[in-house]
């Protein structure tokens, strides 16, 4: 882990707490479950998901399309410790890579689907960027990305309800979530079509599905 690396709820003890917090706050299965289906993931596809966590999302992508070739990366060694345990308890086939979003190691069109859950909203402005520019080069010409994260208060309750997150993350990584601008930096990085195509309330304010292409998504 890099010295600068924040953990998923970022306090490094409060890591054995995550997949409860999500489970009960957050509607996690819903939104995962749409995330997945709107990634439309065809047999044999190789699927990256970025900022695995523990591997909640990473597991329901093999579950559900077991003939593709999953793999998960995150930043946070102890994280992927949970979440290859969850995969071996599971008895899925997942290959697990300790790494950071925005260095990716792997070689340019790896990948024909990235997906990803509530990463973005951790990384400064000019790691999104990077990050964004990372999935496009590892994408397939054909390839997508696909994104579930904080998105623009749809009402003044949704932005006081935020404010919970910002104390917790901090107001400088996720203040381009909450304004909406993940689809702009995508388009920035040189995605096609980004654009939000759903949003849901939480207790915690608006969490919203985005989608991007190498080129122009038409389905």
């Amino acid at each position: 882990m890099t010295a600068n690396y924040i953990p998923a709820l970022r306090y490094d003890w409060l890591t054995r707490f995550y997949d409860p917090v999500l489970r009960f706050t957050l509607r996690e299965r819903t939104f995962k479950s749409e995330l997945i289906r709107q990634a439309n993931i065809q047999p044999g596809q190789r699927v990256l998901d970025l900022g695995c966590g523990t591997a909640t999302l990473t597991l329901l992508v093999k579950q559900r399309h077991p003939e593709s070739e999953v793999v998960g990366l995150d930043g946070d060694a102890k994280v992927l410790a949970l979440a290859r345990a969850k995969a071996e308890r599971a008895g899925a086939h997942i290959e697990f890579k300790h790494g950071l979003s925005f260095a990716l190691d792997f070689p340019d069109a790896s990948f024909d689907r990235v997906v990803s859950s509530l990463l973005f909203h951790h990384l400064t402005l000019e790691n999104k960027l990077q990050t964004f520019a990372e999935v496009r080069r590892v994408l397939r010409p054909d390839g997508e990305l696909h994104v579930a994260d904080w998105g623009r208060a749809r009402n003044a309750w949704m932005r006081t309800a935020f404010l919970a997150i910002q104390l917790l993350d901090g107001f400088a990584t996720t203040t381009d979530n909450v304004r909406g601008r993940l689809p702009e930096l995508m388009t920035q990085a040189g995605l096609q079509g980004a654009q939000e195509t759903r949003a849901f309330s939480t207790v915690f304010g608006t969490l919203s599905l985005y989608r991007a292409g190498v080129r122009e998504i038409t389905n």
